[in-house]
């Protein structure tokens, strides 16, 4: 039996490739457990996912859910005393997105079809609002867009400038007002010879930063295209922007 739980996007817990509906709280109780990616003691479960209860109705609660799922045929959840975790070939989406932007980062290669699939990830749990949900959505977040910049400095190093400027795009795309990302791109155009779309990926950045923030880019994004215009300078080209 093949368990594929998937996060990103959304909860969706597929068995054998067929899509099966969980209610809230037990969804909520895969998730949490599937995002830490280690076994995690009862209390703390059942003090996250249920707040504004006592702590004996939190574990109430939480039996109940442990009950219902084993009841249900679907043993994805393996206790040991006071710990619980899920089974060992439960495949939890995002656990592999993380490992490969864990690869990334850290230089190690990484297969062009995982690339790809981190390439497409979304959000995590789009529509969930919990304190733990918005914990580990922001920390997959950071994580996915360092991986991508990184993946798209190493595309430029290697000569493959139309994958980097794809990727560059992307981690831009996923967060407008990240300078690094901005930087990654640039560095693309200009390993290429585009200096003017280096510069055009200045100004938008700078317009971008100034109009949100009230900000100025860093002396690294100066750097990056000083020298670009020598006769009118950077500060002539911030002029334009506004």
């Amino acid at each position: 039996m093949t368990l594929q739980v998937r996060l990103i996007d959304g909860f969706e817990l597929r068995v054998d490739g067929s899509p099966i509906e969980l209610p809230p709280s037990a969804q909520r109780l895969v998730a949490y457990i599937g995002l830490s990616g280690r076994p995690v003691l009862r209390p703390r479960v059942a003090g996250i996912l249920w707040l504004e209860t006592s702590d004996r109705q939190a574990l109430g609660n939480l039996r109940s859910v442990l009950w219902r799922l084993r009841r249900s045929g679907l043993a994805l959840i393996e206790t040991a005393g006071e710990q619980l975790s899920l089974r060992s070939d439960v495949h939890v989406d995002v656990r592999r997105h993380m490992q490969l932007a864990r690869q990334l980062t850290s230089g190690s290669g990484v297969p062009d079809m995982a690339v790809l699939e981190l390439e497409q990830g979304g959000e995590l749990l789009p529509d969930w609002y919990d304190d733990w949900v918005l914990v580990e959505r922001e920390r997959y977040r950071q994580l996915r867009l360092h991986a991508l910049e990184r993946l798209c400095v190493e595309l430029t190093t290697a000569g493959s400038y139309a994958r980097a400027v794809d990727v560059g795009l992307l981690a831009v795309a996923e967060e407008p007002l990240r300078e690094s990302g901005h930087r990654a791109l640039i560095k693309v155009h200009l390993a290429e010879g585009n200096v003017g779309e280096a510069l055009r990926q200045y100004r938008a950045y700078t317009r971008a930063i100034h109009d949100e923030l009230g900000l100025e880019p860093s002396r690294q994004m100066d750097e990056l295209v000083r020298g670009i215009r020598p006769t009118t300078g950077l500060a002539s080209v911030r002029h334009h922007v506004r």
